[in-house]
């Protein structure tokens, strides 16, 4: 058994090297242990993660605000309440929608593998074509 205590991890603010785009503030709730990391990562509007992937999966539970996630050729609109699965080895990003702010706890199982940068225009297609909808494009 571990207990991990909050005030034994420093939150972190756009350190240097991060895949994120934005101003985003990830928190380490429990660091990898047993191949699983769990951070609560805070996005301004219009923060992303970079595109990657995880060995074993990813569960990210939105605790507050409203966001996008995307996997290769679809953006969802996710919310507070909502809980995502992403499987092992399928490409995506998530970050805050442009106009809120979103606050999830991040669960990676395994090792992550970061690739490049969602652009700006990739970003703004999906963002744009929010009409309330959970499916974007």
């Amino acid at each position: 058994m571990k207990i991990s205590r909050p005030d034994t991890f420093a939150g972190t603010s756009g350190k240097p090297g991060s895949q994120f785009t934005g101003d985003v503030h990830p928190y380490v709730t429990m660091a990898a242990t047993d191949g699983v990391t769990i951070n609560t990562v805070t996005f301004t509007p219009g923060a992303r993660t970079f595109w990657h992937h995880h060995e074993n999966g990813q569960i990210l539970q939105v605790l507050a605000g409203r966001g996008l996630v995307a996997a290769e050729g679809e953006v969802r609109v996710i919310r507070a309440g909502d809980t995502v699965w992403c499987p092992p080895g399928e490409r995506h990003w998530h970050g805050a929608a442009p106009d809120s702010v979103m606050i999830h706890t991040a669960i990676s199982l395994g090792t992550t593998q970061w690739a490049e940068e969602v652009d700006d225009s990739e970003y703004a297609r999906g963002a744009t074509d929010e009409q309330g909808d959970d499916h974007v494009r």
